[in-house]
């Protein structure tokens, strides 16, 4: 594959930004998954709580309600990597026995003392992302002095801490979590140096689907819905600096963005004759 992998994105939230609630029953969520695979999705991250900028906590037994069934079904339809996006290790040893492969955790690895030892235990890939403060607060004036170099330090940091409590290198994925602790010019100088957080080895996770970025470049795009534009902007931006896996809502569009943005670097076959 020259383009990178496209991870789909499957909310089962009634909250979140983009499109909470409405995948409100199993059926529904496990529909739209199994949609995004045919578009040509190459993962599928299933979430159950919120993390968008003041979003409110969800207790695990919560968590775990909305998110079992969905993977479990999905599971009995196709063998492809499902993703957990969690914080709770509680969540994340339930999924993975369910089917999950791996563990997408916005604190990369500090919501929980036993967060690590957990991810070592279970032995699936991990993705680290970079969040400044929590998702209630996150946004409140976030200041950087050189907001590359800080998230790559500490990511690099968490990657280490991961792999001291066990877990292995090639199991680690970063994410320089965009939106999280950051605004638009912090997710702009991110993208934009992103090659500096790809030369740590690992790979890299990008993702900007959707978000306020976007509408603080170009502010009629009030609406998620219209951001689809801006949204593929930044995928190819990332695919170009290094990126390994784009996470994303619209998966069809996007995988023809990277396959034909692949094609035009590749040069295509002379069909002349």
């Amino acid at each position: 594959m020259n383009r990178p992998q496209v991870m789909g994105i499957v909310n089962v939230t009634p909250d979140s930004f983009s499109d909470g609630g409405r995948l409100a029953t199993v059926e529904a969520a496990v529909a739209h998954g199994l949609r995004l695979v045919a578009q040509g999705a190459d993962s599928l991250d299933i979430g159950g709580e919120s993390t968008r900028p003041g979003a409110a906590p969800v207790n695990a037994a919560e968590e775990l309600a909305r998110v079992l069934p969905v993977i479990t079904g999905l599971r009995a339809h196709w063998a492809g990597p499902i993703s957990i996006d969690t914080m709770k290790p509680e969540v994340a040893r339930a999924a993975v026995a369910a089917g999950a492969t791996i563990w997408n955790d916005v604190t990369a690895l500090g919501g929980a003392p036993d967060s690590a030892a957990v991810a070592a235990e279970l032995g699936c890939t991990v993705v680290l992302m970079h969040m400044r403060g929590e998702p209630r607060t996150m946004q409140a004036d976030p200041r950087y002095d050189d907001v590359l170099a800080e998230v790559t330090g500490w990511l690099t940091d968490r990657a280490a801490a991961a792999m001291a409590a066990g877990v292995a290198r090639e199991r680690i994925w970063l994410d320089p979590g965009l939106g999280f602790g950051k605004t638009a010019a912090h997710n702009l100088a991110l993208t934009a140096g992103l090659d500096r957080l790809v030369a740590t080895g690992f790979p890299v996770l990008y993702g900007a689907s959707r978000k306020r970025t976007i509408q603080a470049i170009d502010p009629s795009a009030t609406d998620t819905g219209d951001r689809l534009g801006g949204s593929l902007a930044l995928a190819l931006a990332a695919a170009r600096r290094g990126a390994a896996v784009i996470r994303v809502h619209d998966v069809r569009e996007t995988v023809q963005a990277l396959t034909v943005q692949a094609a035009v670097r590749a040069g295509l076959p002379d069909r002349s004759d």
